[in-house]
């Protein structure tokens, strides 16, 4: 519905643009038509002596005071909308848009748009992401404020951004502090200061602190990478010593010799200064975006550029798999057909280099996740012929919160620069609630195996210890296909199933069938016992292969029923797939 509601917003920004553009031709054929017995008794070069003055060529001074007397519309409400009301919530697109909207109308329909887009109930008339938005702003400005409104400080800043921390560690008088181990031991004074603590971030990972000083004492809190500055006796000789500087082990002058903390020297100090560039790495992800390697690709996603070359075409699929009771792994698989790729051959090797860019973005238009990478194909050029009727995939697994959010990839054939390909598709991510039972994605493939001890979790086409690549389909209706000299590979994870109180074990039946989809028929079936999987487990892995050199070439489906004793719950999933 995100997708739809963007669609309006463009066409009503388009519409308002044709409109003036259809009005102002309108006028001038209206002018042509009634100069034209004028024209024909005039001399043939008098157009040529005298140019339309709407047509010529305007001074860099009358550009200028154009776009000086445009910045100046923008005035008013319009202004502290978007200068104070969605400052840090509306993206650079939307904010050029916005300044280019010539008049009031346009600028209504935006703002009416930019609400609605973010709207996580857009039927409904209450639009619950922008009363919280202006809920986080009030609170932010009763809260935070000094000597400035509290949206302005970095608290503000952050709290509008992400909401209430789930932990705050606040000292609003500062005094007397025991440093942990990690900042170095021993007892000084502080200024106050307050560390947030978010157990996860999208786009920034789990267990995040963030640390906010006063210095001067006046309740302006700023975000600060360096614990070191809420210490109020560092600069006094003698005073708020570490535990080492304590014992003799080390000087307190040797806190300023370079570093971005000022913690001193401890038992912990040569494993902390490694982690003083993560905190670096931590406050960019805080306050900026992530950086676009391939920003060609980026703006294909973001600014919905019209491609002028060749399509590069490609196929996705996604799958999910439950990591924990709030994230969930979503495998992107991105397949290409060798023949569309451009390959160069050099010294008898044919290579041919495929960027592929991967972003996942929240309602709101924040980047949650963000993939680059490079896929190269390389084959001897004696056999560059037959290679060119394979496929190559490439495989990503991105962690993500349970949710709706939208996916976009493109890709670039390295070795012809124009040959680009694009894709965009809603993402719901679902929520494996406790205590109902569910599953992951059922993945059919042709190759399955068990990767050893080092590789679980790793690598490409890797799910726990298994590795497989999904077959991938041209889309979501067509069925994947298998040849009858190849194998059916399918996996699958059950979650939340039932244990007996008494016997700490599970009690569930597992039957998997391959159905002929044309006669509805059960051409094989087999049943097995959840304690065969996992006795005492609630997450069951069914992962099975069969032959199928004995079906004929038709339509099938795999289908696996869990059927609960002890929860009473009963689920099935079902995939679809041809032999050739």
């Amino acid at each position: 519905m995100m997708f739809t509601s963007t669609r309006t917003f463009l066409s009503v920004a388009l519409g308002c643009g044709l409109a003036s553009l259809s009005s102002a031709g309108l006028h001038g054929q209206s002018a042509d038509n009634a100069a034209t017995p004028l024209q024909a008794s005039q001399p043939a070069n008098s157009q040529a002596q005298e140019p339309d003055p709407l047509k010529r060529e305007r001074s860099d001074k009358e550009k200028f005071e154009m776009r000086k007397a445009l910045k100046q519309e923008l005035k008013g409400a319009y202004k502290t909308w978007l200068n104070q009301d969605v400052v840090w919530i509306i993206t650079d697109e939307e904010a050029r848009s916005f300044k280019s909207l010539s008049n009031d109308e346009e600028r209504d329909a935006f703002i009416e748009q930019f609400w609605l887009r973010r709207n996580p109930t857009p039927d409904s008339p209450e639009n619950e992401f922008r009363e919280e938005h202006y809920r986080r702003i009030a609170y932010a400005n009763e809260h935070f404020a000094a000597g400035k409104p509290g949206w302005k400080t970095d608290r503000g800043h952050i709290y509008i951004s992400f909401g209430k921390p789930d932990s705050i560690d606040s000292h609003p008088s500062g005094g007397s502090y025991q440093r942990p181990m990690d900042e170095g031991g021993g007892e000084t004074s502080t200024f106050p200061f307050e560390v947030w603590h978010y157990r996860y971030l999208e786009g920034i990972g789990d267990n995040i602190d963030l640390e906010f000083v006063d210095t001067c004492q006046c309740g302006d809190y700023h975000f600060t990478i360096d614990r070191g500055e809420k210490d109020a006796l560092m600069h006094v000789p003698g005073a708020g010593q570490t535990q080492w500087e304590e014992m003799g082990m080390a000087k307190k002058a040797d806190r300023f010799k370079g570093g971005f903390e000022n913690l001193g020297t401890g038992p912990l100090s040569s494993s902390q200064a490694s982690k003083e560039f993560d905190r670096i790495e931590l406050a960019a992800k805080i306050f900026a975006p992530p950086p676009i390697k391939f920003s060609d690709l980026d703006n294909f996603i973001s600014e919905h550029k019209i491609m002028t070359g060749p399509v590069f075409p490609f196929d996705v699929r996604t799958d999910f798999v439950k990591v924990t009771d709030s994230t969930v792994l979503v495998p992107v698989t991105v397949q290409l057909k060798n023949r569309d790729i451009t390959f160069v051959t050099k010294d008898g090797v044919s290579k041919g280099f495929v960027n592929i860019l991967i972003k996942v973005t929240t309602l709101t238009h924040k980047t949650v996740q963000s993939d680059e990478s490079t896929v190269e194909v390389e084959e001897p050029a004696e056999l560059l012929q037959k290679a060119q009727e394979r496929k190559s995939v490439y495989w990503k697994a991105l962690p993500l919160l349970p949710g709706l959010y939208r996916l976009d990839i493109a890709i670039k054939d390295v070795n012809n620069p124009d040959h680009l390909g694009i894709f965009g598709t809603s993402l719901e991510v679902p929520a494996y609630h406790d205590e109902k039972l569910a599953t992951s994605s059922l993945i059919l493939a042709d190759e399955m195996n068990t990767v050893s001890s080092r590789e679980i979790g790793e690598g490409s086409c890797v799910i726990g210890n298994t590795h497989i690549c999904p077959r991938v389909a041209p889309n979501r209706v067509t069925p994947v296909n298998f040849k009858r000299s190849q194998q059916l590979n399918f996996w699958m994870q059950v979650y939340n199933l039932g244990i007996d109180e008494s016997t700490k074990s599970n009690e569930a039946t597992v039957v998997y069938q391959i159905v002929d989809t044309a006669t509805n028929s059960v051409v094989f079936e087999k049943q097995l016992e959840s304690k065969d999987l996992g006795a005492h487990s609630d997450q069951l892995t069914v992962e099975k292969s069969l032959p199928m050199a004995g079906l004929q070439p038709g339509k099938y489906k795999v289908t696996i029923k869990i059927n609960d004793t002890i929860s009473k719950q009963e689920i099935a999933q079902s995939a679809p797939f041809v032999v050739e």
